[in-house]
């Protein structure tokens, strides 16, 4: 009786010593592999639909990171409002998506984290007055951590700008994912700040990559734009329902290729392959300053910081308010006085493109100037004396032309990865069937 006790008490001891074990190596590799620190800055409900798909996808992994940040910095209507909008759909769905996985962030602790960011673009100087949401993203930063935050901008700059600007020394604590390209010309001056003040920053500036989700013409038919929705949404849970209502359920989320960058691959190291795409070190930003209007033979790089400078009447008006329009492409910014006699405009071109402007203005001098540019890929292009001089750690696309997709530059580095990305997520909406 004694022996068959001692082999069972033997028995429980190497149990013991295999689950002690196992839990220290699963520890170890949870202290390996930490959930990243994310604070997302979106224009959602502003001029783009696709961010409340992104929304809906973010939510649905939401177990992959400690989201500490969700800063509305809108172009248009969008507000704070929206995140607790798809928070409350995705409430709806929690019960039924944690019986497939415990670990999703808790409705309640994402609507502590929203916070309402900058409604207007910045000013020609690049920053304005402090909001909620560029303040939690200094808070956020400046937590003891062993790991970076994660600041992942779906829209303009300005609040990352903003916290910059009020706390310089948050540089070093973050990592910067920006969907650029047509977000870059509705958020330039922002961006100028920061190429000019903070080039040390760690940033991947996707001008053209993140089209690699967007642009399906190599993709599986079934899981196209079209096709996707009907093949692996449609009658699944209030997200799914509510997914119908932008772009009538045709998948473009062309901010989430930020967030799948950190679900793939090594994010550290931005020259590796990752669901997120492929980037190159810069170490300079197109920029080109004319004191001229321009004409159709002034060649710019696309995505490149175009600065005109007209000279006008010494007047009693403040330095950085608007006071002329500039339009390009059917669509309108603001100029501003940048010193006694000078006024000033940035613009930035999304595409490949001749593109014609004109300004009007109450002042004569700034009423009626026009031009013309072309503009050409790849970026950065050809290098001028204007140029932003960037740090080690600033990424763009890939030039390579065999990264290419159509006239996106590093487009591939996304779009090769498509398939693998959609139908892991077609696993989670299957939780709500």
């Amino acid at each position: 009786m004694l022996k068959k006790y001692s082999k069972n008490i033997i028995g429980f001891i190497l149990i013991a010593m295999i689950g002690f074990m196992a839990n220290a190596q699963s520890s170890k590799v949870a202290k390996e592999k930490p959930k990243p620190r994310i604070v997302i800055s979106s224009d959602i409900g502003g001029t783009d639909p696709d961010d409340f798909q992104s929304m809906i996808h973010l939510l649905m992994y939401s177990d992959l990171f400690q989201i500490e940040g969700l800063v509305s910095s809108p172009f248009g209507e969008g507000r704070k409002k929206h995140f607790l909008d798809m928070i409350d759909l995705y409430e709806k769905d929690f019960p039924k998506l944690t019986t497939h996985n415990k670990n999703l962030a808790k409705p309640n602790d994402l609507r502590a984290v929203c916070k309402q960011g900058a409604i207007p673009s910045a000013p020609f100087k690049g920053y304005s007055t402090a909001t909620e949401g560029s303040q939690w993203i200094i808070k956020c930063a400046k937590k003891k951590s062993s790991q970076p935050l994660w600041v992942l901008v779906w829209g303009g700059l300005e609040d990352l700008a903003q916290a910059l600007h009020d706390a310089p020394e948050i540089e070093k604590n973050i990592k910067v994912y920006w969907i650029g390209g047509p977000n870059k010309k509705w958020s330039i001056n922002a961006y100028d700040y920061i190429a000019k003040n903070h080039p040390n920053l760690w940033m991947i500036e996707a001008n053209a990559t993140y089209r690699g989700w967007i642009i399906d013409s190599e993709a599986p038919k079934e899981i196209s734009s079209e096709n996707y929705y009907g093949n692996y949404i449609q009658g699944r849970g209030a997200m799914g329902k509510a997914f119908k209502n932008y772009y009538n359920g045709n998948i473009k989320m062309g901010d989430t290729p930020s967030l799948a960058y950190l679900m793939n691959g090594d994010p550290n190291i931005p020259l590796t392959d990752s669901w997120g795409g492929s980037f190159t070190p810069i170490d300079r930003s197109s920029r080109n300053v004319f004191e001229r209007n321009t004409t159709i033979k002034d060649t710019v790089a696309a995505y490149a910081v175009l600065e005109w400078r007209f000279k006008g009447p010494k007047m009693k008006i403040p330095k950085d308010s608007a006071c002329f329009i500039f339009e390009a492409g059917g669509q309108k910014w603001p100029g501003y006085c940048a010193e006694e006699g000078v006024y000033a405009v940035r613009y930035s071109s999304k595409k490949p493109e001749t593109c014609s402007y004109v300004t009007t203005s109450s002042i004569p001098e700034l009423n009626g100037q026009k031009g013309q540019f072309t503009s050409t890929i790849p970026w950065p292009g050809k290098q001028t004396p204007d140029d932003y001089t960037l740090g080690k750690h600033w990424y763009g696309d890939r030039k390579e032309p065999e990264l290419f997709l159509e006239q996106q530059q590093g487009a591939r580095t996304i779009s090769k990865f498509r398939s693998e990305f959609l139908l892991d997520w077609a696993k989670r909406w299957e939780w709500l069937h």
